[in-house]
């Protein structure tokens, strides 16, 4: 059972570790929304609070919270893996949520979003991605490294990457290796239900074609590309969050309606 305290609620990991987590209960009878995060980010971003508006207003329930080391979570950030985050998602999908859901995933959120559909296909029937970011940890961060950074996450165990987000970042060998083991762009992606992606032309971190694989991977014939000329990573404009709700509002209305 999940446990209640001021600041938010903690869901019990069998590790001993927790979740925070928000979660507004809506009505029954209409698909649930569920934000996962970026890498590095946590649950109060304002992609996550203004979703956590929308779902409110339409009587929808919401769940937004935090991985395994990062925001009001507990954990180590050395220990922090793909699988680890992957886990994390599903463990939310299956205590903290009934129904249908739609996940709404974010930067590396896109990635454990498209792993959670594989892994629970009777509970996942949405997704919208927001500059998704599957298999970064390969394409995106190691084949991007320099060979003395390669060479030095493999003999010193890591690598502190310098960040224009905060402090520097620390990359483990670890998560590295074991990100191999979730790459999901090298075949097909297996899903049927709505997806919306949305992209920055201007993404310094996420390239504008990274997100066109998912089309060319993922099964389901709806698929969506919305490429914005002027966005950035983040896509946090007004405008950006306005239009974010309005699609989810779609993938949500089409879940429903089946």
């Amino acid at each position: 059972m999940a446990i209640q305290n001021q600041q938010a609620s903690s869901l019990p990991r069998s590790d001993n570790e927790f979740l925070a987590y928000h979660r507004h209960d809506g009505a029954p009878d209409k698909s649930g929304v569920i934000w996962l995060g970026g890498f590095r980010s946590d649950m109060e971003g304002g992609k996550a609070l203004a979703l956590e508006e929308w779902a409110k207003a339409q009587d929808r329930s919401f769940v937004r919270f935090d991985y395994f080391a990062h925001g009001q979570s507990s954990g180590a950030w050395d220990q922090g893996t793909i699988g680890r985050w992957r886990e994390d998602a599903v463990c939310v999908i299956d205590q903290l949520s009934q129904g249908p859901q739609i996940l709404v995933g974010s930067s590396m959120g896109g990635w454990i979003a498209l792993l959670c559909a594989q892994a629970r296909p009777e509970r996942v029937k949405g997704l919208t991605l927001i500059a998704p970011a599957p298999d970064f940890t390969e394409t995106l961060m190691w084949e991007a490294m320099p060979h003395h950074v390669q060479q030095a996450i493999m003999t010193e165990g890591y690598w502190d990457q310098p960040s224009p987000y905060g402090g520097p970042v620390r990359i483990t060998k670890t998560l590295i290796e074991e990100g191999r083991q979730w790459q999901i762009l090298d075949g097909h992606i297996e899903f049927s239900g709505p997806v919306q992606i949305l992209q920055g032309w201007q993404d310094p971190d996420v390239p504008w074609g990274h997100a066109l694989r998912i089309l060319e991977c993922v099964t389901s014939q709806d698929v969506r590309y919305h490429l914005k000329k002027t966005g950035d990573h983040r896509l946090s404009e007004p405008d950006d969050l306005a239009r974010l709700c309005d699609w989810v509002a779609e993938n949500c209305a089409q879940v429903d309606a089946k």
